[in-house]
């Protein structure tokens, strides 16, 4: 490793090795246990294809487990880019909150190692990563209902409308450390796309865009303008990385996986970072024959998400027993007027967070393999450019689309 990476790993710290991933997990009683029989005959796959981490897979006689651990260094760039092992620190935290709220959608962890940023969770099986279906086309009739309980379970009961003041700042204060994973979503989402970083990346077909953006006074503040909301609303705690890519589904089941980059923000981050991601495979779709019906699922199903959201939470604003919104001044009378104030707030959030991701997904760093996969790169160019400019007119005029019949107009039309 560079001297840089080797001072962000602590004593005690080496990176693991499919070998010596079994050797460590031999060691610890209650994990062997769980994976059974003679470890000299147990598998080890290293699995990892983020940005970030190594993951591990080793099954044995009687089951398997996950051991994901943290690099000292942006995997996807190399150890050029070195990056705190403390974040397996916050991913631990969120996982064990989420787990509080929605035991039935995130992994169960078996075991946490501060000094080798390594967690071991339960090997889910048989799901498969949710962007990968996307992409070959597939659906699950229970998406949506899983992950709207999802954002409203863990975003209503970090937030202030369920807990007390000091309640919220004591869950906030851990995550307040977490400062790199929050610098790189500041970087890569809300700057780089804005002007020539050396990092940016884009198909050639949309060389145009790329510059354009770049000179859009309009698209650029209303970018940090999210930017001001991502740095200043610490509303709920947030997953702070959830995309297609960090979901697991089967036909019937579903789990949200990997919130190293948690913090507390804006409740609408979360929903408007998934949105995106759905409207990017929305428009890749164009790139294949025959799926037009395909297309309309992937949008039924994220404005499902969002509308599942709404309604949960609706639900659960009437039990709130938090510090925002007391009855003492809100009264029954006024709380449909709070309600329907706070969640114009949090929608004009999702809409101005779901375009700033589409457009940093296509002009900046870290891509979406929606994209990626399509090999004909005039086809990619021409999905691409119609995923832009909703992201931009999303971005900049998001008060003309404050209801779902907007919003699919809007896409629709591109």
């Amino acid at each position: 490793m560079t001297n840089a990476a080797v001072k962000l790993s602590p004593p005690g710290y080496e990176a693991l090795t499919p070998q010596t991933a079994v050797q460590y997990a031999a060691r610890i009683k209650k994990i062997a246990d769980a994976i059974g029989g003679d470890p000299t005959r147990w598998t080890c796959d290293e699995v990892g294809d983020g940005n970030l981490n190594l993951v591990f897979i080793i099954r044995g006689a009687s089951g398997a487990v996950v051991l994901k651990q943290a690099l000292p260094y942006v995997r996807l760039v190399g150890e050029s880019w070195p990056l705190p092992l403390y974040r397996a620190h916050y991913e631990h935290l969120a996982l064990a909150e989420q787990y509080q709220h929605t035991p039935k959608i995130v992994p169960q962890t078996f075991h946490y190692d501060e000094t080798m940023a390594l967690t071991v969770m339960e090997y889910l099986t048989p799901h498969v990563i949710l962007r990968k279906e996307l992409i070959a086309g597939k659906r699950f009739p229970n998406l949506a209902a899983h992950l709207g309980h999802f954002l409203a379970q863990t975003l209503f009961f970090t937030s202030d409308l369920a807990l007390t003041a000091e309640e919220k700042r004591n869950k906030m204060t851990p995550y307040l450390g977490n400062i790199a994973m929050c610098k790189i979503t500041e970087d890569l989402i809300f700057d780089e796309p804005y002007f020539a970083a050396p990092m940016n990346k884009n198909t050639a077909g949309i060389d145009d865009l790329a510059k354009a953006f770049q000179q859009d006074t309009p698209l650029k503040l209303a970018a940090q303008e999210m930017k001001w909301r991502f740095l200043n609303a610490p509303e709920a705690l947030c997953h702070g990385d959830l995309h297609t890519g960090s979901i697991m589904v089967t036909d019937t089941d579903m789990r949200v996986i990997d919130p190293e980059f948690a913090f507390y923000g804006p409740i609408g981050f979360d929903i408007g970072m998934l949105l995106a991601n759905f409207v990017m495979a929305y428009f890749a779709q164009d790139a294949h024959e025959d799926r037009a019906d395909y297309k309309e699922w992937i949008l039924s199903t994220a404005l499902a998400t969002f509308e599942t959201f709404i309604s949960e939470f609706t639900q659960l604003w009437q039990s709130r027993a938090g510090e925002a919104y007391q009855s003492r001044v809100i009264t029954a009378a006024d709380s449909a007027a709070a309600l329907d104030a706070r969640m114009q707030q949090i929608s004009s959030d999702v809409l101005g967070f779901c375009g700033v991701e589409i457009i940093r997904r296509i002009l900046g760093l870290a891509h979406v393999a929606d994209f990626e996969s399509i090999a004909d790169e005039t086809k990619r160019a021409k999905c691409e450019r119609k995923a832009l400019l909703f992201a931009r007119e999303l971005l900049v005029n998001k008060a003309a689309y404050p209801t779902p019949k907007e919003f699919t107009a809007l896409i629709k039309n591109q």
